[in-house]
């Protein structure tokens, strides 16, 4: 079965990759990973269907502006000097992922698994925007006048007894608080939401509805998966990200051949002071610090799947910073083989091995992105 891993859909907020590295983790680690299996270069997810890019676009742009081509602006200007990686950005608005949310949609409406029906939800009086069950206030107007409306929207029920989130679903060893925390969802789903941008659900009589952001991710990395050939597609995402986003994935999590599941990563403490000083005492130069921020820093995310305490960064500098000496032997070489089928089977204890670890180090090539966006190559490093 080919795998390919993917970065979970980013939201295109007001950041830079520059001012906030750790929104790049999944790219970083998605990247890592392909090139650890041989697989080419995928392209970075992005998620363009939010309330904030909303109410932004309406204070920024005068009306009628495009949408789309503001979003398009917003995310090349995340990456520096504004260059967008070689493999390309897909975003959840994409035509693709329109085309193939709207075919997906339409055959679960035919089989049952959706639902068009009349449900409850919480209204804004003054603008009709969706709110979330127990908002004291509308998040689009600020108005405190919200009603109950009886209204059609998209739905989609749990299978009794299926969990929300299984041990198949998650790569690697078992997350079990993971699973009990994803389960805490009403067994009914509203999947239609209102939006200004996003994937139109008016074919399905929903006119001034679109798809849940967090079911229209799963789409896109389903969409991405299938332009790349992999039969397993894996989205990186936090626990919390992968428990906020599971019960609205449960219906888009396959597609033909193609099945979909989460690969669940820590948060890396980039912005811990420790980390410059720590530079500086093991006398890290500035290749060796974007390896270690850009490559084992989000690789070893995946180890501490719960976050990398910065308590724990003294003893990770020293080990790479020992890696970055190692001499790289024959036995180090043949363990490729090895290292791409514990990454198949979301294993990463060769991360610390430093002669593995060295023989596998990529070089960054001059002005790469630093989210990742180069086809970074094997080194082989020897003790000086």
């Amino acid at each position: 079965m080919r795998i390919a891993f993917f970065n979970g859909p980013v939201q295109n907020g007001d950041f830079t990759f520059a001012d906030k590295p750790g929104k790049a983790v999944g790219i970083r680690v998605a990247a890592a990973l392909n090139t650890l299996l041989g697989e080419p270069a995928v392209p970075h997810l992005w998620n363009t269907v939010t309330l904030e890019g909303d109410l932004r676009h309406q204070a920024e742009l005068a009306a009628g502006s495009d949408r789309h081509q503001h979003e398009q602006d917003l995310i090349r200007a995340k990456y520096p000097e504004g260059l967008l990686p070689a493999e390309g950005v897909v975003t959840d608005v994409d035509p693709a992922v329109a085309r193939l949310a709207h075919d997906m949609i339409r055959d679960r409406l035919e089989t049952g698994v959706l639902s068009v029906e009349e449900a409850v939800t919480v209204v804004c009086s003054s603008c009709a925007h969706m709110a979330g069950v127990g908002s004291p206030a509308c998040k689009a107007c600020g108005s405190t006048d919200l009603v109950k409306k009886v209204a059609p929207q998209l739905t989609a029920r749990r299978p009794a007894g299926a969990p929300v989130l299984g041990p198949d679903d998650v790569h690697g060893r078992r997350l079990a608080h993971l699973e009990n925390i994803a389960r805490n969802v009403p067994d009914q789903l509203i999947l239609s939401r209102t939006r200004a941008h996003g994937i139109s659900l008016a074919p399905f009589g929903l006119a001034g509805t679109v798809l849940d952001p967090r079911a229209a991710l799963h789409i896109e990395v389903l969409a991405a998966a299938e332009r790349h050939g992999a039969e397993r597609a894996l989205m990186l995402a936090t626990e919390t990200a992968a428990a906020h986003v599971a019960a609205y994935g449960l219906p888009f999590r396959s597609h033909g051949d193609i099945r979909l599941g989460y690969a669940v990563h820590g948060k890396v403490p980039y912005g811990d002071p420790l980390l410059g000083r720590l530079y500086e005492v093991h006398r890290l130069g500035e290749a060796q610090r974007t390896l270690f921020e850009e490559w084992f820093l989000p690789l070893y995310a995946l180890r501490e799947r719960g976050g990398i305490h910065p308590g724990k960064l003294p003893a990770l500098v020293k080990f790479f910073r020992r890696v970055c000496l190692a001499s790289s032997g024959p036995e180090a070489e043949g363990r490729a083989g090895e290292v791409r089928r514990a990454v198949r089977s979301g294993d990463m204890g060769w991360l610390m091995d430093a002669r593995t670890v060295t023989h596998l180090l990529p070089a960054f090539p001059a002005g790469t992105p630093s989210a990742g966006g180069g086809e970074p190559g094997p080194v082989r490093r020897r003790r000086p």
